[in-house]
């Protein structure tokens, strides 16, 4: 059985589309109504510090979800980065997954967690909890692939470097999904300098994970490599 669990707020007003437009990684402007998307608050380093579905009603109201573990913190920040936004944010409760293709959506009804965490790593939804925050960048993850964040957007938090890193550079890390035999490896472990854990699951042979890793580290693992869907089994760079 799974302890992940996940929690939802609604961020009603009128400043709401402008208060999340200059925090989360994608244009939330742009953003089709009823149509979820997972993307990311970074930190100040470019680095995700918290992970959201997040799924516009309409231009004044947002649903959001976050893993549980990470929900009072998240609460605080939105509370604390709004305090002057005219619009309200107020917990909803637990709510529950469910995979369609490559897109989560919650509801109140219960699922099957564990199954959900199987399809997720398969078809490589990266998901941050707290112990994996301020440990990667969007890139890292392949959320851009993911149309989780948008690199001709205005500021946000990180924005400079995160922008940096795709237009100037390559991260020499990236997300993989991967497999093996043995025990499961933590999430935030490091099985190797060059390896990161960001999700595992045990499965009926040993363990699945996604992980953001150098391919050489991963060979070095005995680790096989498995294909990732083809949106997300491309290189992570821009586009020359």
């Amino acid at each position: 059985m799974s302890d992940l669990a996940f929690i939802q707020y609604q961020l009603s007003g009128v400043d709401a589309q402008k208060f999340l437009q200059g925090q989360v990684t994608l244009h939330v402007e742009r953003l089709a109504e009823q149509t979820p998307r997972y993307t990311a608050i970074c930190d100040l380093k470019g680095r995700i510090q918290f992970g959201l579905w997040l799924n516009k009603l309409d231009a004044e109201h947002f649903e959001l979800v976050v893993t549980q573990d990470q929900s009072d913190e998240f609460a605080k920040h939105i509370k604390k980065y709004g305090a002057f936004s005219k619009m309200t944010l107020t917990l909803v409760g637990e709510v529950y997954p469910t995979l369609t293709s490559d897109s989560t959506s919650f509801a109140a009804e219960v699922t099957d967690i564990s199954a959900w965490q199987q399809q997720a790593i398969t078809q490589g939804q990266a998901y941050i909890c707290q112990a994996t925050a301020h440990e990667f960048q969007p890139q890292e993850l392949r959320l851009h692939q993911r149309e989780g964040v948008h690199y001709d957007k205005g500021c946000y938090i990180g924005q400079e470097i995160v922008a940096r890193l795709w237009f100037k550079a390559k991260p020499k890390h990236w997300l993989h999904l991967v497999e093996s035999t043995g025990d499961v490896p933590a999430v935030a472990s490091k099985p190797h300098a060059d390896v990161e854990v960001v999700n595992s699951v045990e499965t009926a042979t040993g363990f699945q994970a996604l992980v953001v890793a150098k391919p050489a580290a991963l060979a070095e693992l005995g680790w096989t490599v498995l294909d990732l869907p083809e949106a997300l089994n491309g290189d992570i760079a821009r586009p020359q």
